[in-house]
């Protein structure tokens, strides 16, 4: 008979980084043993109600693997909920603090979701970003797709984390990776300063990618809010965008990061 034990492992946090001080942060853990996912999967990582560090673990959250699958350590991309009872802890973690994650990996926010096509959208508000950037540092979306797109809407220049990554990998990559950060409430360089729904509507997120979203040929990711994610969706259905069905790979997939 298996126990709530054999379920999850507790682990060891090893480093953080504050992205926006008091609001965004990640943090990178010691990897269980055989512990394997891929790219846009998430996990739960769980803490005790008590303080105790060998408490067993009460409350649970989804995070996205920010890592690569083949990293030594994990690393995920959180925002500080106020009054919530698991951001706000796991904020104040110091490294050598315990972290328990669940040995069960979830989510369908994967590449496999898609056959082949010319390039694909990754399009994310706030820290929906997670998900795309264990895609980013994986190999195989560098094979798979000629252009990657990644459409990244914030309200402020310094909720752009990972902007400085990113925008290594896009030299890198130069003329295959296009990264567009789209803040909101604050210009940044040339971009417009409009909501991720209202450039898709109006054409002006095509227009800064110079790529024209096309169902035979994109394929298209939505993470993040779920009212973005829910008027994107409808957007592009209108537009022959649909997720995949059996018997039909489909061109859209999407996950509420919420």
């Amino acid at each position: 008979m298996s126990t709530d034990a054999d379920k999850y492992t507790r682990q060891t946090l090893l480093s953080r980084t504050e992205w926006m001080p008091g609001k965004l942060f990640s943090v990178r853990v010691s990897r269980p043993e055989g512990f394997s996912f891929q790219p846009g999967q998430f996990a739960r990582l769980g803490l005790p109600e008590e303080s105790a560090d060998d408490a067993a673990p009460t409350i649970w959250r989804a995070y996205s693997m920010v890592s690569a699958p083949d990293e030594a350590e994990l690393e995920f991309y959180s925002v500080v909920v106020p009054e919530g009872d698991f951001s706000t802890r796991l904020a104040q973690l110091a490294p050598g603090a315990s972290l328990y994650i669940d040995r069960t990996v979830f989510g369908f926010l994967t590449l496999e979701r898609f056959v082949d096509g010319e390039d694909i959208w990754l399009v994310a508000s706030g820290t929906g970003l997670s998900a795309y950037l264990s895609m980013l540092r994986d190999p195989a979306l560098w094979q798979r797709f000629p252009r990657v797109i990644l459409a990244h809407g914030v309200r402020e220049v310094a909720e752009l984390a990972y902007r400085e990554e990113i925008e290594a990998l896009a030299r890198r990559h130069q003329g295959q990776l296009i990264y567009l950060p789209l803040p909101t409430r604050e210009a940044y360089g040339n971009h417009p300063q409009a909501r991720l729904t209202h450039l898709l509507e109006d054409g002006r997120l095509e227009q800064l990618a110079g790529v024209t979203l096309d169902p035979a040929r994109s394929r298209i990711m939505l993470c993040g809010n779920p009212d973005m994610v829910a008027d994107t969706r409808k957007l592009l259905s209108a537009r022959g965008f649909a997720p995949g069905r059996r018997g039909n790979a489909g061109n859209l997939a999407v996950e509420n990061y919420w």
